[in-house]
């Protein structure tokens, strides 16, 4: 099998690449609708408007875009290879000498190059956007108390208090309810003079229905010539920060990249703090292109036979239904693997070895 492209390996990849890119044209599109509908509701809340909810949805649309395409890649590609088998070209492409492999090869080099461009728009500019996007609607709905919100530290003030947090999450309760918490946590005490009157280090800060609970705390206060030392195990906070608002400043851990998320896992580890969710996310990028091709691949052998007789609704079923199986199987193994903290490699692995194994086993028969 030669590895150079040749004429048929840029006809079978344009193919397909169209299918993909007008899939994902329209999958785009019908998730914009829906989120811009979906902030429409938060429309005249502070200052935030309908040209924010505008510019926040175009924020958002690298990141939506990264989630969506290994959906669109095995719809499209599905779409692609049907119209091909409809029309018996892939029949004549056969009848010239070209292998199943040879062919499978063309669909999964145009996959390839779609995939890297995504796998870098996943760790540059989706991140980078969805950051701005943060930023923006934090700061147009929460504009008295927010003063700033990066993944590096979530500021904020509430008068002469100026809170820095290092990270942060809202854990849900027993009972239904949210608490918020936030990690590393210090607060600068100003006096009317802008001199620094206090800094109180605390391990964590949480919010819940009857205010804020600082533990593990570590108080300086200065005075004009020397430094008082106070430490408690737990003191409680009188603040009127809303806890939405930081909410809406810290960054989601499936909106970071690879390299923030090892960071963070490594920042958790460090200081006994639960790194699941992180180490998650993490390493499903590291599988995302292995998802991708797994997916298309399992597509492939399809197009050589039932495709041949189905209209555009039977490809796009099929589609769907490879897509949401997928995803129904890796969502059982990430959450096995949160449950039972078994590595989640293994997780993120068996989803696209099952895929593989069973188009394997269907190219095989389909072959004999």
């Amino acid at each position: 099998m030669r590895l150079l492209p040749r004429l048929h390996d840029l006809y079978i990849g344009r193919a397909v690449l169209l299918t993909v890119m007008l899939t994902w044209a329209v999958l785009l599109g019908l998730d914009v609708v829906t989120a811009f509908s979906n902030e429409a509701k938060d429309i005249g809340q502070g200052s935030y408007s309908f040209g924010h909810a505008v510019a926040y949805v175009a924020y958002t649309v690298p990141r939506r875009a990264y989630t969506l395409f290994p959906t669109a890649a095995v719809i499209g590609a599905l779409m692609g290879l049907g119209q091909l088998a409809a029309t018996s070209e892939l029949t004549a492409l056969r009848a010239l000498g070209l292998s199943r492999r040879r062919l499978s090869a063309s669909v999964a080099a145009a996959m390839a190059l779609l995939t890297l461009g995504m796998v870098i728009s996943g760790e540059t500019l989706g991140p980078w956007a969805q950051s701005q996007a943060d930023t923006l609607k934090a700061s147009a709905r929460y504009e008295s108390n927010m003063a700033m919100a990066r993944y590096s530290g979530l500021w904020a003030r509430e008068g002469e208090v100026f809170l820095n947090a290092q990270s942060g999450e809202e854990k849900l309760l027993d009972n239904g309810g949210t608490a918020l918490e936030l990690h590393d946590v210090r607060l600068y005490q100003l006096d009317p003079a802008g001199r620094l009157q206090s800094l109180t280090h605390a391990a964590a800060a949480e919010h819940r229905d009857n205010g804020w609970v600082l533990r593990k705390v570590r108080r300086d206060n200065f005075a004009e010539r020397s430094v008082q030392r106070e430490t408690f195990e737990q003191l409680p906070w009188q603040s009127k920060l809303d806890p939405a608002a930081l909410a809406a400043g810290l960054a989601k851990p499936r909106n970071l990249s690879a390299h923030d998320l090892q960071q963070s896992i490594e920042y958790r580890r460090r200081n006994g703090l639960d790194a699941r969710d992180y180490e998650d996310q993490y390493w499903s990028r590291w599988f995302y292109p292995l998802n991708v091709l797994a997916l298309c691949l399992a597509a492939i052998p399809f197009a050589f036979g039932s495709l041949r007789s189905g209209g555009m609704g039977k490809r796009l079923f099929l589609g769907i239904l490879f897509a949401l199986g997928f995803w129904l199987l890796q969502l059982f193994f990430g959450r096995m693997a949160g449950a039972l903290k078994f590595d989640y490699r293994i997780a993120y692995a068996l989803p696209p070895i099952v895929m593989l194994v069973a188009s394997g086993m269907l190219f095989r028969r389909r072959s004999s």
